[in-house]
């Protein structure tokens, strides 16, 4: 029994020492044959390991998202959507593809009825409540909600909105938030880490990280006010960054915390992310906000050109030496172009000395100017270059700027109440064709008076209002008792006196 138990032991002892040798046999062999070895994981692992305690130790510049991350995530706010029953539209097939890419990616799906409620994101752009955010994420609302990150609510204003961008900025009656600052838009350089912040699937402040995988991009989503396409201004950021259905009017910024551009779309086929995302500019954004604050609406003109894009194949025919610049396909008689020189035949290579090498960058181009703007374009004509000064026209033919007077939200603080502009829609409604809102009926004689929110005054001391302005020049004129004169949203006529 004892001798088997030596046996039985040094057996073990010879099986172990033979399992060793050929463990090692193999480790070499697969060495040899390219294959790492767990070993060669340990000794990585434990460089690592004396690395991260190295109390000298810093995460490199470009991968840390901490400052860029705490600096947005308060300024992107979650906008809540309702609407009046009856919204829904019979959609012809082009337009249901275009609802379900835009619809989907916010939170909604229309394809048989448009839903009573949808969310989407925005981005604080100012101090005083400025919000930019996706033309289709409001449109057709009825009422609109803000929820800011520390969960404060406010309802919206829509100051105005731009379809062929794609873009509306919205006011909330708040003061001293958080926002982002805009970033340059010519350093936004393909390959640089951007930051994906917005409420996807109603989960609030999500922050997800890519890189910028290209500009410029064309993907015929957006369709114009008048649906012939002709007008839409694509020129997408397209990123990695992981966006879902909420994401839609959130912020896509750099690790400066900087806006970089607006998250509108996903290139997806079942309405989830899988792969790649898609921003408007920030120097669009830009633009067409400040003509929504400044005007009503976007200003835009035109160079009254058909265009197209210049390949290998074009450029052999044409005996171009590169393949570059933007083809003029046609040129509209009496157009911007046309009254420069520019014809048919022509290639655009510059605007201002920018590089014009695609559709998509000519048309972004032209959509930061104004009608009555000078630009100085660089063509090539039977292969030589030449310079034409471009003086651009709006649609309409003219260089005159349009303000739309009801899209303009401007508000003032008059006797303790804030008041603002009425809209087309409201002025309808009620059947009124003038007249001033009390956006806020703060401490002050308007709310002593007995005055609420919402009331709509129409006569201030007998004299018939049709915006702010009105109010205060009658009241440099008038130091005795007003009679005020007005109607509530819902119908009620109501008269209130004013001691000042």
């Amino acid at each position: 029994m004892q001798i088997s138990k030596k046996l039985y032991f040094i057996s073990l002892l010879v099986a172990s020492l033979l399992g060793g040798l050929m463990a090692l046999g193999f480790s070499k062999l697969f060495s040899k044959s390219g294959y790492a070895t767990i070993t060669g994981q340990d000794e990585q692992l434990n460089n690592l390991q004396q690395i991260l305690k190295n109390p000298q130790f810093k995460v490199p510049d470009g991968v840390n998202f901490l400052i860029a991350s705490d600096l947005t995530k308060k300024a992107v706010v979650h906008i809540r959507i309702s609407y009046k029953k009856g919204k829904a539209k019979k959609l012809n097939t082009d337009e249901e593809y275009m609802e379900e890419l835009f619809r989907q990616f916010h939170g909604e799906n229309p394809k048989y009825k448009m839903p009573q409620l949808s969310s989407g994101s925005g981005v604080i752009i100012s101090a005083d409540g400025y919000i930019v955010t996706n033309n289709h994420v409001v449109d057709n609302a009825s009422d609109i909600e803000v929820v800011l990150e520390d969960k404060r609510s406010f309802k919206a204003q829509l100051i105005g909105k731009d379809a062929s961008t794609d873009l509306a900025l919205l006011k909330i009656e708040a003061q001293e938030l958080p926002f982002i600052k805009y970033a340059k838009a010519d350093e936004v350089k393909v390959g640089e880490w951007v930051l994906a912040v917005g409420n996807p699937f109603d989960l609030t402040s999500t922050v997800t990280a890519g890189i910028v995988s290209a500009k410029g991009r064309n993907i015929n989503l957006l369709q114009d006010n008048q649906g012939d396409g002709n007008y839409a201004i694509e020129s997408f950021i397209q990123t990695d960054a992981a966006v879902n259905p909420g994401n839609s009017g959130g912020a896509l910024v750099n690790l400066k915390g900087e806006l970089v551009g607006i998250n509108t779309a996903i290139a997806s086929q079942t309405g989830t992310y899988s792969g790649y995302s898609f921003a408007i500019p920030v120097d669009i954004v830009k633009k067409v906000t400040e003509d929504l604050l400044k005007y009503g609406q976007v200003q835009r003109g035109v160079l009254g050109v058909q265009i197209g894009d210049i390949d290998a194949n074009i450029a052999a025919q044409l005996g171009l030496k590169e393949v570059k610049g933007v083809y003029l396909v046609g040129v509209a008689e009496n157009g911007s172009a046309y009254k420069a020189g520019l014809r048919e035949g022509d290639i655009v290579i510059k605007i201002n000395n920018r590089a014009i090498n695609t559709s998509a960058e000519l048309q972004a181009t032209i959509a930061m100017y104004r009608p009555g703007d000078v630009l100085s374009i660089v063509y090539i004509r039977d292969k030589k270059e030449a310079t034409a000064s471009v003086t651009l026209l709006s649609r309409e033919g003219s260089t005159e700027i349009v303000k739309n007077t009801n899209n303009l939200k401007s508000t003032t603080k008059v006797l303790g109440a804030l008041l603002g502009n009425v809209s087309e829609e409201e002025l309808k409604k009620l059947g009124i064709t003038h007249g001033v809102k009390v956006v806020e009926a703060n401490e002050g004689k308007m709310r002593e008076a007995g005055i609420r929110k919402g009331f709509i005054i129409t006569h201030f001391g007998e004299i018939p209002v049709g915006d702010v302005g009105d109010i205060t020049k009658i009241m440099k004129n008038n130091k005795r008792i007003i009679v005020i004169e007005g109607i509530y949203p819902n119908g009620d006529k109501a008269y209130y006196a004013i001691g000042q």
